[in-house]
């Protein structure tokens, strides 16, 4: 399970620090999807949001890389993916495989890791 682990994790790393630079760089070009899902591309683009979430994907995409605050990575990408699947079954259905991927590959991650996730589920927190 470990080797599985570590292949997911550099997969899941090489995914998002490929498609986080290609909001910057914009190396893959493709035709802009017709209605609801072309407009919310767009408007992603014109407001700059995409900046924002391509920057989260580069630096969990090279923290997974670099095998260093693993967890974290996981937390920040865990809305990122929320997002993408979400946008693909509700707008361009066509595109989900590859997010299913990236779930998969991070819930193997998430599952190997999730002793580090288990203080987050605590119904009352103590304050100090």
């Amino acid at each position: 399970m470990k080797i599985v682990a570590i292949i997911a994790r550099i997969l899941l790393g090489l995914m998002f620090f490929v498609f986080g630079l290609n909001g910057f760089l914009n190396f893959m070009h493709g035709p802009v999807p017709p209605g609801l899902a072309g407009t919310f591309l767009t408007t992603l683009v014109a407001s700059h949001l995409v900046y924002f979430v391509s920057g989260v994907q580069i630096i969990a995409g090279a923290l997974l890389l670099a095998n260093q605050f693993v967890p974290l990575a996981l937390a920040l990408l865990a809305p990122v993916l929320y997002n993408i699947v979400a946008f693909h079954i509700t707008m361009q259905p066509s595109g989900l495989p590859p997010g299913l991927v990236a779930t998969i590959l991070w819930l193997i991650l998430a599952w190997r890791l999730r002793d580090y996730f288990g203080p987050l589920f605590v119904q009352k927190a103590v304050e100090k």
